[in-house]
């Protein structure tokens, strides 16, 4: 894995519009930096030469030449970009797909609250029901997420179909949770069930990418995830990951911190699921 370029991934969106400049053409000329000098790069990415020292020591370096020395060390690496070609191997594409997952989940640590994420658990945990709405992608998500909270004991179930997610909202009261998923945030579906969720007095919940979207409007508590999806990558593994590794924080806090009672279900759950396998 090219370790350098990793973390200027994810560290780009916190740069200045110079330093993204830098990050670009390293990018776009894989290797060409080793040649330059700290003033030719400069000319090259037009800014100033301060600004590629402040873009070294963001990464960790002490400046441009040990910066310029570890990616000349990184000659085998591969590029991080999500731009899979025909040309690449499978190797390579693996290797593309995994960077790729891993940058989501590290962004998505960095965007999500988890005091937003306790109390949303604290809510579940407490909740009569819970209900899960996604549809497309994340309805895969919504049934996941049902599964481990009944597992837990829950009183939950999850809608991919967009009538059966405004009946169920319909029927919420106050001591409900509604979660939504929706990666842009914009399904409106989704947003429909969320609106109706809340008029009734439900606690209700959005999973969904960094950014405004409409359904925060009608979010109780919002946890965020961030990782881009666009073209190919629309059905790539990407924002679900990112949505999973929420969904698997909640289970494993309502196991140690609902009650006793979430261990014994699980228990009771995994003996029952024995007569199933031979």
């Amino acid at each position: 894995m090219d370790r350098i370029s990793l973390q200027i991934k994810l560290l780009y969106d916190k740069m200045g519009q110079a330093e993204k400049r830098i990050a670009d053409w390293i990018f776009q000329n894989p290797g060409g930096i080793i040649s330059y000098s700290i003033v030719e790069l400069a000319e090259q990415c037009n800014c100033g030469e301060a600004t590629i020292v402040r873009f070294a020591k963001r990464l960790g370096f002490g400046g441009y030449q040990e910066l310029k020395i570890s990616l000349a060390q990184e000659t085998n690496s591969t590029s991080v970009s999500t731009n899979i070609s025909s040309e690449d191997s499978l190797n390579e594409i693996y290797d593309k797909v995994c960077n790729d997952i891993y940058c989501s989940l590290e962004r998505t640590k960095s965007v999500l609250d988890t005091d937003v994420l306790e109390e949303v658990c604290k809510k579940i945990a407490s909740a009569d029901r819970i209900v899960i709405f996604g549809l497309g992608n994340s309805a895969s998500i919504a049934l996941d997420a049902s599964h481990k909270l009944q597992r837990t004991g829950c009183n939950a179930i999850s809608y991919s179909d967009n009538h059966m997610q405004v009946i169920a909202a319909s029927h919420l009261t106050e001591k409900d949770v509604a979660i939504g998923i929706s990666h842009s945030g914009s399904s409106k579906d989704i947003v429909d069930a969320l609106k109706i969720a809340k008029e009734t007095g439900a606690t209700t919940v959005a999973i969904t990418n960094k950014g405004k979207s409409p359904i925060q409007k009608y979010s109780s508590f919002t946890l965020y995830t961030a990782s881009d999806e666009t073209k190919h990558n629309i059905l790539a593994l990407n924002s679900r990951i990112a949505q999973l590794s929420i969904i698997n924080a909640i289970y494993f806090y309502l196991v140690y911190n609902k009650s006793d009672k979430s261990l014994e279900s699980i228990k009771e759950t995994e003996l029952s699921l024995m007569t199933k396998k031979y």
